[in-house]
């Protein structure tokens, strides 16, 4: 683990190089997940081109309607969870330690988690284009 925490350390360090780092825990809109979810998204980084969460998703947890931009995720632990779709089916998505990926813009919320193992994860929000 900690390889890969070391490894995603220097990423955002890179990212922020030459930029002033600010700590600001409040984001303009009304569906922040730092501000509807405290519990489960915490700001632990942000400045003017990134913002780094760190979320932990729990069984039995209902995420009130929240919007992400479109971000990166790394899975700190092994998580899975059953979604429920709107035609009532349901099905598992799960994944590994140290999986990372891309997420596209996303608002959602307002469903009980299913969690089968506790999510821990970095979620790393896109905000501006660095200018060199």
């Amino acid at each position: 683990m900690k390889g890969y925490l070391r490894l995603l350390l220097v990423a955002v360090a890179g990212m922020v190089v030459g930029s002033a780092v600010t700590l600001s825990y409040a984001q303009s809109s009304a569906l922040d997940p730092a501000r509807v979810a405290p519990h489960i998204f915490e700001v632990v980084l942000e400045n003017e081109e990134v913002r780094v969460l760190r979320v932990t998703d729990r069984n039995g947890e209902t995420q009130p309607l929240h919007s992400h931009p479109g971000r990166v995720i790394v899975r700190l632990s092994p998580c899975a969870w059953i979604v429920a779709e709107d035609d009532g089916s349901t099905r598992m998505e799960s994944y590994k330690f140290g999986d990372v990926y891309w997420a596209p813009p996303l608002t959602h919320g307002g469903r009980t988690s299913n969690v089968v193992e506790e999510c821990r994860s970095v979620e790393i929000e896109i905000k501006a284009p660095s200018v060199i």
